[in-house]
């Protein structure tokens, strides 16, 4: 089994995060969900990238890192969205990374150095996602199953960002469902 450090999106850590997190617990996994926003929520993207940009990047990074630094090097990073920017750093920087989850978003792999040998990633993200598809996202995404030695890209129909976060209006229950057991599949091979 896995022990996961899960980074919530720009509306904070919602019911549908811990929702999802639930879901990997149920199948064994251990699961960390570090509040980045010192229990704030947001209604919107903007207001949570607001925050972001408010507390400072550096900030928010340096908050992710205090999150791991309690816990083994063997981990599963994953985020959502705005969660992926620790997560990714964190395994691309922090030795021992046992595989990487990145969900809406995926930054171009030389922003933290080369991929590491060895680590497995998977990317979700909705095919018609205008920040996902026009944002260098998917771009990125694509790049680094090029260079990776065991990478995959999903892409789900929809032009929800938040596609998977049950709590939301714009949820895809039927592609949340596929994820998650992607996300299971995956989990058990790195486990």
């Amino acid at each position: 089994m896995s022990d996961i450090l899960l980074f919530h999106h720009a509306l904070g850590p919602n019911e549908g995060l811990h929702t999802f997190a639930d879901e990997l617990r149920q199948a064994g996994h251990t699961v960390h969900t570090p509040d980045l926003f010192d229990g704030r929520t947001f209604g919107t993207i903007d207001e949570g990238v607001a925050y972001a940009r408010e507390v400072g990047w550096d900030e928010i990074m340096a908050r992710g890192e205090r999150a791991a630094d309690a816990l083994p090097n063997e981990l599963v990073y994953a985020g959502f969205s705005l969660g992926v920017v620790p997560a990714q750093m964190l395994a691309q920087t922090r030795p021992g990374a046992a595989g990487a989850l990145f969900f809406s978003s995926c930054l171009p792999a030389e922003e933290f150095g080369e991929w590491p040998a060895g680590v497995p990633v998977q990317i979700h993200g909705a095919d018609a996602d205008p920040i996902f598809m026009d944002e260098g996202d998917v771009d990125a995404a694509r790049e680094l199953v090029e260079i990776a030695d065991d990478a995959q890209l999903f892409l789900y129909p929809g032009n929800q960002h938040y596609f998977a976060d049950s709590s939301l209006p714009g949820y895809d229950a039927d592609a949340g469902r596929i994820l998650i057991e992607r996300v299971l599949a995956f989990l058990s091979r790195v486990g």
